[in-house]
C-alpha cells in the first residue's frame, strides 16, 4: 500500500483535533500526511506536512488571493487552491477533514473534485442537516461531530477517533473490482420503472457493469459526473424523470447541466421518457398552494406524486429536444405508447394518452433526427418486458455498431 491519507483542517483554530485524527489514523499502520488550510494571517508558523502557505500558492493568482482579509473570499479561495492542490497528489489514498461551517465549505469542494471510490470522510458540526450543498454528487461520508470541532473531550474523542478509523478501514480494505474487466453502464430507475431496469440490467450484466441510478435529482447527477469523468462506456438513461422536477418545482431536480455529460463525451445511449408523467413533492401540505386542483397520487407520507399536463409535457420536450440536438454522439430515444411509468398505462391513475401525446409529438417536431440521432416507436408501456428487451437491442446496436 503506497500513499498516504490526507488530514485536513484550519489548523490555527483546529490544530489540536487536526493532530489527534493523524496520530489515530498513523496507529492503524496506515501513512498520514496533515495539510493546513488556514486563511488568517498571524499566526506562529504552520507544523503540519502542508502548510497554508503551500496550498495557497495553488490558487491561479498566488497566495495573496487566499490571504487577502476577507474570510469569505479567503474561505472561496482556499477552497478552490486546495482542490488544484490535491489534484496534483498521486500519493493520495483518502481524506478525512474536519471543520465547522468555514471548513466544511472549505474542504468538501476538494473532496467533491476526487474519483468516487477514493475514501472520502469529513468530521463536521454541519452534518445533522441537509448537506447536499456538501456532497453533490460524490461519495463523501459525512459524520457529525456532535460537540464543537473546538477541543477535546470525552466526546470528540470518541467521534474523531471513530473517523480516524473509518478512514483507515476504507483504506486497508480496499478490495479489488471483481467486474474490473467489464465495460461499466449508467441506468436510471424510479420506483414506478423497476420493473424495466431490473430486466434490463439482468440481459445485460454478463457483458457489463451495470450500474443503477436512482432518479432523484443526486441520482442524476451522480450518472453525469461518472460519465463526464469518462467511467462509464454507456448509457440507458430510460428514467428521465428528474427533468419534470427541475421544470415546475418538485423536491427530485436534477441540475440544469443534466444530459451535458452525454452531449461532452457522446457516449452511445439508449434514452426514454421514463415517469415523465409525475412531478415529485413531499408530504400534501407541502404542495405548492398554484397546483391546488391537480390530479394527485399519495405515494406514502411523504411523497405526493402530481400528473403532468399535456402543456407541461410539451415543455419537457422542447428542453430535451434542445438538449439532444446538440449530442454529437449515437443516440436513440424510445417512445413507449402504452404509458410512461407504472402509474400511466390504462386502468392506473395517472394514464392520459392525450399528455403523453402531448410529449411525444413535441419531440418528433423538436429532435433534429439524423443517422446517430433517432426517435422509435414502441407500443408497449415501459415496465413490459417487450419494451425492456427492445432497449436492450438497440443499446446493443449502438455499443456494437450494428446498424
Amino acid at each position: 500500500m503506497s500513499g498516504f491519507v490526507y488530514a485536513v483542517a484550519t489548523a490555527d483554530t483546529k490544530g489540536r483535533e487536526l493532530f489527534y485524527v493523524s496520530r489515530a489514523v498513523a496507529k492503524t499502520g496506515v501513512k498520514v500526511v496533515t495539510v493546513d488550510l488556514s486563511t488568517q494571517t498571524g499566526h506562529a508558523p504552520s507544523t503540519a506536512d502542508f502548510p497554508p502557505e503551500l496550498i495557497a500558492d495553488f490558487h491561479p493568482d498566488g497566495r495573496d488571493a487566499v490571504f487577502c482579509g476577507d474570510r469569505g473570499k479567503a474561505i472561496d479561495a482556499m477552497a478552490l487552491a486546495f482542490t488544484r492542490f490535491l489534484s496534483k497528489r498521486s500519493d493520495l489514498l483518502g481524506v478525512i477533514g474536519l471543520g465547522g461551517s468555514g471548513g466544511t465549505a472549505l474542504i468538501t469542494p476538494a473532496m467533491q473534485s476526487l474519483p468516487v471510490g477514493v475514501p472520502k470522510v469529513m468530521v463536521s458540526t454541519m452534518a445533522s442537516g441537509d448537506v447536499s450543498g456538501y456532497i453533490g454528487s460524490s461519495d463523501i461520508s459525512m459524520l457529525y461531530s456532535v460537540t464543537d470541532v473546538a477541543g477535546l473531550n470525552r466526546i470528540s474523542r470518541r467521534v474523531l477517533s471513530n473517523a480516524a478509523h473509518q478512514i483507515a478501514g476504507a483504506v486497508l480494505f480496499d478490495e479489488e473490482e471483481e467486474n474490473a474487466g467489464k465495460p461499466a453502464l449508467g441506468l436510471t430507475m424510479f420506483g414506478v420503472t423497476t420493473g424495466c431496469i431490473q430486466q434490463v440490467s439482468d440481459e445485460l450484466e454478463s457483458d457489463y457493469d451495470c450500474l443503477v441510478f436512482h432518479a432523484t435529482g443526486s441520482g442524476g447527477n451522480a450518472m453525469e459526473k461518472l460519465t463526464d469523468s469518462r467511467m462509464l462506456s454507456g448509457l440507458l438513461d430510460l428514467t428521465t424523470t428528474e427533468v419534470c422536477d427541475l421544470l415546475f418545482g418538485g423536491v427530485l431536480a436534477c441540475a440544469p447541466t443534466r444530459f451535458d455529460a452525454l452531449i461532452k463525451t457522446g457516449v452511445p445511449c439508449v434514452m426514454s421518457c421514463g415517469a415523465l408523467d409525475m412531478v415529485n413533492f413531499g408530504p400534501a401540505p407541502t404542495v405548492p398552494d398554484k397546483y391546488a386542483d391537480r390530479l394527485f397520487y399519495h405515494h406514502n407520507a411523504q411523497v405526493t406524486l402530481m400528473r403532468t399536463t399535456p402543456a407541461e409535457n410539451v415543455a419537457m420536450a422542447k428542453w430535451i429536444a434542445a438538449k439532444l440536438n446538440r449530442c454529437q454522439g449515437d443516440l436513440t430515444f424510445l417512445i413507449p405508447a402504452g404509458g410512461f411509468s407504472a402509474l400511466d398505462r390504462e386502468g392506473e391513475p395517472f394514464w392520459s394518452p392525450g399528455a403523453d401525446l402531448a410529449f411525444t409529438t413535441t419531440l418528433e417536431s423538436e429532435l433534429q433526427q439524423n443517422e446517430r440521432r433517432r426517435i422509435i416507436h414502441l407500443p408497449w408501456n415501459i415496465n413490459d418486458p417487450q419494451f425492456a428487451r427492445a432497449a436492450v437491442k438497440y443499446f446493443r446496436a449502438l455499443s456494437e455498431k450494428e446498424f
